[in-house]
């Protein structure tokens, strides 16, 4: 399948990889000179332009940071709404607010596209082995017809629901995964000023009902003191952001969103929205005075 694959961040990146690896022709373009030669050496077709990405494709695939990217790219300054075919279908894989998926999804209707919106879970590590967790919104056949590329960078595929669906669901992911790093950050901390080593804690808790995928990933990091990001403290305030502004639409009430918001607020404040959202440990270490270790 002919792919254009727009966002080459982090993510991107090694999703874009993983697209070429299962044998799709992608088309990309990057302001990053570094990572189109990267993606070029890989099998990819470099581009002038984004708009020279979309003229002959399939598929148009968007990993960006937020809304107002999303909506830059395919109908603002970009205008690649205009440029693709209007055969071409649209999956967005960027993380941004529902209203946000169902109004771009309204407009890309008006020219004859079909889109679906798909983010991910999984991070990094996730996007860079193949096996992320896509949470998807559209129609059933579109859903079908896509459903091998999705497939091809993730392990994990669902149709949540009509467009907007999947980011409603990645809103409800990325509120799980924030409040449960806190609560590990918190535990953790706890237990070692109570005497008790870390690594301890981990190993005898890690295999029980506590356990979970964010304590598997995340407690090594803490306990390396590694910051170094699979998800950044600032892209997670955006998201829970975007959980707010969802929230206050249905009057959905989320005391322990909010407060995990406040504390992520605080690292961005202290130069750390850079780092892995396993910093919220630094939000105790900051308050106690004590640095977590093995």
């Amino acid at each position: 399948m002919k792919i254009a694959f727009i966002g080459l961040g982090i993510m991107g990146k090694p999703m874009a990889k993983n697209l070429l690896k299962a044998g799709h022709q992608l088309f990309v373009y990057d302001r990053n000179q570094a990572t189109i030669d990267e993606l070029s050496a890989a099998g990819a077709t470099a581009c002038a332009s984004s708009s020279d990405t979309v003229r002959d494709v399939d598929l148009v695939i968007t990993m960006l940071p937020n809304s107002p990217h999303v909506k830059s790219v395919m109908l603002e300054d970009d205008k690649l709404a205009e440029k693709m075919p209007k055969t071409a279908v649209f999956i967005d894989c960027s993380s941004i607010n529902p209203v946000a998926s169902r109004e771009i999804a309204a407009e890309l209707a008006k020219h004859g596209i079909e889109m679906l919106d798909a983010p991910v879970s999984g991070g990094q590590p996730k996007a860079v082995d193949g096996t992320l967790s896509f949470m998807v919104g559209g129609k059933e056949e579109i859903f079908n017809r896509f459903k091998p590329v999705l497939e091809a960078m993730g392990s994990s595929v669902v149709l949540c629901g009509d467009v907007g669906a999947g980011n409603v669901t990645k809103l409800c992911n990325q509120t799980i995964v924030a409040v449960n790093i806190a609560a590990l950050a918190e535990a953790m901390q706890m237990g070692q000023m109570c005497g008790v080593e870390p690594q301890k804690i981990f190993e005898a808790i890690r295999g029980g009902l506590a356990g979970s995928t964010v304590m598997n990933a995340k407690a090594p990091m803490m306990m390396d003191q590694n910051f170094q990001p699979g998800f950044r403290i600032d892209l997670h305030i955006k998201d829970l952001n975007n959980v707010v502004d969802a929230a206050k639409a249905v009057d959905a009430p989320i005391p322990l969103t909010q407060a995990v918001l406040e504390m992520m607020k605080v690292l961005h404040h202290d130069g750390d929205g850079s780092c892995d959202h396993s910093a919220l440990l630094k939000y105790y270490q900051k308050l106690t005075g004590e640095v977590l270790h093995h």
